[in-house]
C-alpha cells in the first residue's frame, strides 16, 4: 500500500520528524565514543612513542659515554707517543689489565709479555713521569710493583742542584719519601726529583716526583721530606715499558747501600 498509494506519508513525514532527534543524540554518543577512544589510543601511542624516544636516548647517552671514553683514551696514547719520541731507548705501550687485589699491594699487571721481551726489573713509565718497574714476567703478561710501594726506592736527584737521595715508596698511594738527607741540605718544596741513572736499572732523566713538604729537627741528623709522585698511578691505564741497550752492572740495593753510607758520611762529617 506504501509502495502504491501515498496514505502513509503523513505517518511517515511525523515519524521522520520524531526520529530525527533520536538519530542526531545517538549519533553524538557515537561520535563521543569515537573521540574517547580515540583519546585513549593517541595516550597509548603517545607513551610508547615516549618509550621509545626514551630508550633511543638512552642508547645515544650510552654512545656519548663510550666516545668521550674513546676520546680520553686516544689523548692519552697520543700523550705515550709524544713523550716516546722524546726518549733515546726502545719503548712498547703496554695496557693495563689487571691491579692486585690487595690494597696494601702497590703491584699492578700489564699485557706485555716474555714473547714481547719484557724482563724483570725494567723500568714503567707513563707520559708524564717513572711509574715503577717490571718484578714478574710470564709468557704473555707482566706485574709491575709500583714507586709508591714501601719495598721500592729510586736513586734520584734534586733537579735543581744535583744533589743525590733515595725516593722509597710509603704504601700511601699519593705520598713518597726521600731518605738520608741532611738536615741542612739545601732542598725545597716544589723540586723536581729525577732518576739519577745510578745502578742503570732506571735510565737517567726521568721525572719521578715533586718535593711536597721538608721538616727540619734540631734534634735530628736527616730532614724529614714528602714527595708527591708526577704519574697519576690510580688511573692510569696505558704504560711505556723501557728498553735499554745498558746491561745491569749494580743492583739497586748496592746502589742504595752506596748512596745511603756516602750521605751517612756527609752528614757525620757537617755535611
Amino acid at each position: 500500500m506504501d509502495a502504491r498509494f501515498s496514505y502513509l506519508d503523513g505517518i511517515r513525514s511525523s515519524s521522520t520528524m520524531i526520529s530525527t532527534p533520536v538519530y542526531q543524540i545517538s549519533r553524538t554518543f557515537v561520535n563521543l565514543g569515537d573521540r574517547i577512544d580515540d583519546f585513549f589510543t593517541g595516550k597509548q601511542t603517545l607513551r610508547l612513542e615516549n618509550e621509545a624516544l626514551k630508550a633511543q636516548a638512552l642508547i645515544l647517552q650510552h654512545k656519548a659515554q663510550r666516545l668521550a671514553a674513546l676520546s680520553a683514551e686516544n689523548t692519552r696514547l697520543r700523550e705515550l707517543l709524544d713523550s716516546s719520541a722524546l726518549l733515546d731507548q726502545r719503548v712498547i705501550a703496554a695496557e693495563l689489565v689487571g691491579v692486585a687485589p690487595d690494597s696494601a699491594d702497590h703491584q699492578i699487571v700489564l699485557g706485555k709479555g716474555e714473547n714481547d721481551g719484557v724482563f724483570v726489573g725494567q723500568p714503567v713509565i707513563d707520559a708524564e713521569g717513572l711509574v715503577g718497574q717490571i718484578i714478574e714476567v710470564g709468557r704473555f703478561s707482566s706485574r709491575a710493583l709500583l714507586i709508591t710501594d714501601n719495598q721500592h726506592s729510586v736513586p734520584v736527584l734534586v733537579n735543581r742542584n744535583g744533589l743525590r737521595a733515595i725516593l722509597r715508596g710509603t704504601d700511601h698511594t699519593s705520598e713518597l719519601e726521600l731518605l738520608y738527607i741532611p738536615d741542612t741540605a739545601d732542598v725545597q718544596v716544589g723540586d723536581l726529583l729525577v732518576t739519577s741513572g745510578l745502578g742503570q736499572r732506571f735510565p737517567s732523566g726521568y721525572p719521578v716526583a715533586f718535593i711536597s713538604a721538608v721538616e727540619h729537627d734540631p734534634g735530628r741528623s736527616f730532614a724529614k721530606i714528602k714527595a708527591n709522585p708526577i704519574a697519576p698511578l690510580r688511573k692510569i691505564q696505558h704504560f711505556l715499558l723501557v728498553f735499554s741497550s745498558d746491561s745491569t752492572t749494580e743492583s739497586e740495593s748496592e746502589v742504595d747501600e752506596k748512596i745511603i753510607t756516602a750521605e751517612e758520611e756527609s752528614a757525620s762529617n757537617g755535611g
